[in-house]
């Protein structure tokens, strides 16, 4: 800082100008990129997270990694949001998305170099991205809720390489099954689609339940052990009876006195629960408490009753057996019920769990993971995620796209013919954006242990030949159709990918000044410019 600048911001200012700021920040997005590097594809490497309480997350999923590091750098913290941006709007892609942000930042450092402005950097990546978008929805392959194998294949593709790999075809089949089942006139709410998980069994015997499992067990062993025919009643008030008010005052001045006082407050209870039996009901799932007379007067009629279900269940319930959920007495009725085959308790290993089973036509379900430790179901579930945000941006959209690096590729091609169009230093920009959509095959052959110099090459022939789906197919380790082998993804990854790499590359370009006044335990200023130890936050 000069002179002028010490007199005009305070002491404890940190300031970092021009290059070194534009420097210091793309770095800051190169590493988190590399960070990701290795986890893309189906033969990406696992991360071991380990957390100050030594916890641990073993996982290749892009936003799980970086959200669990901590990262400090501001400019990072972009990469970041764009991970998180990423699995918010389409539920996969976040590594994908992450390295094209990278690559497009060290990309654009070659032209900085080149003594180009940042300002006719971002004009022809502005330009580049609009131009990509055109192509990618000209080179979109239509879908529709019918095709059952391609949506299988899709699911399978987003699975591949997390975990799920050896049951993908289990896993694939259960979640078009999930995903078709909650579709409401074309319209999917994954909040419908509850997952569970229980350690036991292994991961093949992970289910699709026709309804909703619950972590609760009845409230009695007295209740039955299950209910056939179930007429299902959901409340969403207590079945006791309310606390008189602090200002209540009740005399009683004799033991008759109070005996009568019990006797009117069993009296309101037993009303209530003979309201519930004369509806029909002979389960009860309520959303607040249910007190111990009324427990037992449950038990004695044969309800099977479950209490303190929360909020985000019952609407569940209700989706999946067609019951509506009542706020007062009055309303239960036969009409307000819903219904399922079987209502039943089940043990696994220590933890007792409620499965509604059997519902006609269910708007809400659930899959139930079964795996041998924690780590294993948790990955497994983040697979599933995966697999169902693919699924309902495939349907959602209908527009598919050819998996393996084939579509990064022919999109590399057509921007670099584009570029030849343009004049001016923005071709040069459109250039470098064309070739960082290389480093998606590059790493997959890499990750795969394969030479990325002859996969890319290869790749490059066949395009330039018309094979606009060639891609790499890894389970063959080859240069393929990839459409032949199914390896699809959805239109929507592409697109957002592209969408939010750009915007946090352009904005990461545009800044030219940090001004810093965090100060650390001591007192002292942290250190911006040493990028690599502000990444830290696992170490």
């Amino acid at each position: 800082m000069t002179n002028n600048e010490r007199s005009l911001l305070p002491e404890d200012i940190q300031r970092i100008m021009g290059k070194d700021a534009q420097r210091n920040n793309i770095m800051a997005a190169k590493m988190v990129a590399e960070i990701v590097k290795t986890t893309l594809g189906p033969r990406g490497m696992d991360k071991m997270l380990v957390s100050p309480t030594n916890e641990i997350i073993v996982t290749n999923d892009g936003v799980t990694i970086l959200d669990e590091m901590q990262i400090e750098h501001p400019a990072a913290k972009m990469m970041v949001e764009i991970a998180k941006t990423q699995e918010s709007e389409v539920g996969d892609g976040t590594t994908t998305a992450v390295m094209l942000a990278g690559k497009l930042l060290e990309n654009a450092e070659k032209l900085l170099d080149k003594k180009i402005h940042a300002t006719v950097i971002t004009k022809g990546y502005r330009i580049a991205a609009e131009k990509a978008q055109e192509i990618l929805k000209d080179l979109a392959l239509k879908i529709t809720s019918e095709d059952d194998e391609v949506l299988r294949q899709i699911a399978m593709t987003a699975m591949t390489g997390k975990g799920a790999e050896d049951s993908k075809e289990i896993f694939s089949d259960i979640l078009v099954r999930a995903v078709k089942q909650v579709q409401n006139d074309g319209r999917i709410d994954l909040s419908d689609i509850k997952i569970e998980k229980i350690k036991g069994n292994g991961i093949k015997d992970t289910e699709l339940i026709s309804g909703i499992v619950l972590d609760k067990e009845k409230i009695s062993q007295d209740m039955p052990e299950k209910s056939l025919n179930a007429k299902v009643a959901l409340m969403d008030f207590s079945i006791e009876l309310k606390n008189p008010e602090i200002d209540t005052k009740i005399s009683i001045s004799s033991p008759d006195q109070l005996q009568n006082f019990l006797i009117q407050e069993e009296r309101e209870i037993k009303l209530m629960v003979q309201k519930i039996k004369d509806s029909g009901a002979n389960v009860l799932f309520c959303q607040k408490g249910i007190d111990d007379f009324a427990n037992y007067l449950l038990s004695k009629e044969g309800i099977y009753a479950c209490r303190r279900v929360a909020r985000s269940d019952m609407k569940k319930l209700s989706k999946a057996t067609g019951a509506k959920i009542v706020s007062n007495l009055n309303e239960v009725d036969s009409f307000q019920l819903g219904e399922s085959e079987k209502v039943m308790e089940v043990l696994h290993g220590e933890e007792k769990m409620t499965y509604v089973v059997g519902c006609k036509n269910p708007k809400a379900v659930s899959i139930l993971i079964h795996g041998g430790t924690t780590h294993v179901i948790d990955e497994i579930e983040r697979a599933l995620k995966d697999g169902l945000g693919d699924l309902v941006c495939s349907l959602q959209s209908g527009l598919v796209v050819a998996g393996g690096g084939a579509i990064e590729i022919e999109l590399s091609k057509r921007l670099y013919e584009f570029s030849q169009t343009l004049s001016g230093r923005e071709q040069l920009a459109v250039q470098e954006f064309a070739s960082a959509f290389e480093c998606i095959p590059i790493t997959l052959a890499e990750n795969a242990g394969l030479d990325p110099i002859d996969v890319l090459t290869e790749l490059k022939a066949r395009h330039d030949a018309g094979e606009r789906t060639a891609g790499l197919n890894l389970f063959t380790n080859k240069v393929e159709n990839v459409l032949d082998a199914r390896i699809i993804e959805p239109l929507k990854i592409k697109t957002q990918a592209i969408n939010s790499s750009v915007d946090v590359a352009i904005m990461i370009l545009r800044i030219d000044d940090v001004i810093a006044s965090k100060q650390d335990k001591n007192g002292s200023m942290n250190n911006m410019g040493s990028m690599p130890g502000n990444l830290g936050g696992l170490m």
